[in-house]
């Protein structure tokens, strides 16, 4: 990537200590002991930031932190020297908890709603937006209980009117709301499309036709759409581009989506092209799920994987 710093600031709103193990098996009615724990701080708009850090890049969050796993949180921040800040709120943080069941290969993914955020805290965050300086504003993860579900789209409209590229990956009625607003990169999941649109989208064809279909309302610049294991798919107005998957030994999938977004958004900071900009991002998803965490993905690996997949990258038409 070439080196052009760009501020790239990060929504966590419903941020979260995530705490992860490994046992031995996951049964019910029994006491699972648990083993090999760490902690990491999470939360879409977290892990986007250590991700662009670890990548290079500027990164700058911004969170809602509350009661003791708030400051527990806090703790881990700065322990990972990220550039931080913090608006207050009563609730308190929360902790969410993946669990490894060796026996199965399986990951069990325990993830609480969060704290209910009141009125005057939600609205202190879209002021404090009016005045943040940015080059790009990410939203990554889901509203907290009392954040209306227009906020997002209410972000947009900061971004749009101070002229600042705003991207989202969120879910469920957020999603839907801020898609009728402009929005320079939508991230989704293949099941958040199909959640959007409504229907099954079995194979190519159709994930590349729903593409075009989101691209023609006019408000979306560019659509990434990862797809796990079968790759990822970006479309633009003009042209989609699609990426394989890769064969890769998986040890936690958590922070995946993430990494694969804060790659793509530094990608595009520094000036990249769509081409290049979807082989990083698949490159740090592919990089992340070797490792057991939260978002643990390492800049060397990234690269050696971007190297490896970018002539994998084939362009396609956008579908009719």
């Amino acid at each position: 990537m070439k080196n052009m710093p760009k501020r790239i600031v990060t929504l966590a709103l419903n941020p979260a200590v995530d705490v992860a193990a490994e046992a031995e098996a996951v049964r019910p009615a029994h006491k699972i002991r648990t083993f090999n724990e760490r902690f990491d701080p999470g939360g879409g708009g977290v892990n986007v930031a250590r991700v662009v850090q670890t990548l290079g890049g500027e990164a700058h969050a911004v969170l809602f932190l509350g009661g003791a796993t708030g400051a527990l949180l806090q703790e881990m921040l700065d322990a990972a020297s990220l550039s931080w800040e913090s608006l207050p709120i009563q609730g308190r943080t929360r902790i969410s908890l993946t669990v490894h069941d060796r026996g199965s290969g399986q990951e069990y993914r325990f993830v609480p709603e969060g704290p209910v955020v009141a009125e005057p805290e939600w609205r202190a965050m879209l002021d404090r937006l009016e005045t943040l300086e940015a080059d790009w504003l990410v939203a990554s993860g889901s509203l907290p209980r009392g954040v209306p579900e227009d906020f997002y789209a209410s972000v947009s409209e900061i971004a749009e009117r101070r002229r600042i590229p705003f991207v989202v990956d969120t879910s469920g009625p957020a999603l839907r709301a801020v898609t009728a607003k402009n929005v320079s990169l939508l991230k989704l999941s293949l099941r958040e499309m199909e959640w959007l649109l409504r229907r099954t989208l079995a194979n190519d064809a159709a994930q590349e036709k729903a593409a075009a279909e989101l691209m023609r309302t006019g408000k979306v610049d560019r659509l990434a759409l990862s797809l796990g294991a079968a790759g990822a798919l970006l479309a633009t107005r003009e042209a989609a581009y699609r990426v394989p998957g890769q064969r890769v030994p998986v040890r936690s999938a958590v922070g995946a989506g993430d990494s694969f977004l804060a790659a793509m958004v530094l990608a595009y900071a520094r000036g990249a092209p769509d081409a290049e900009a979807l082989a990083w991002a698949a490159a740090a998803g592919t990089a992340v799920v070797a490792h057991f965490g939260t978002a643990q993905v390492s800049r060397e690996e990234t690269e050696a994987w971007f190297t490896k997949l970018l002539p994998q990258v084939r362009a396609l038409p956008l579908a009719s």
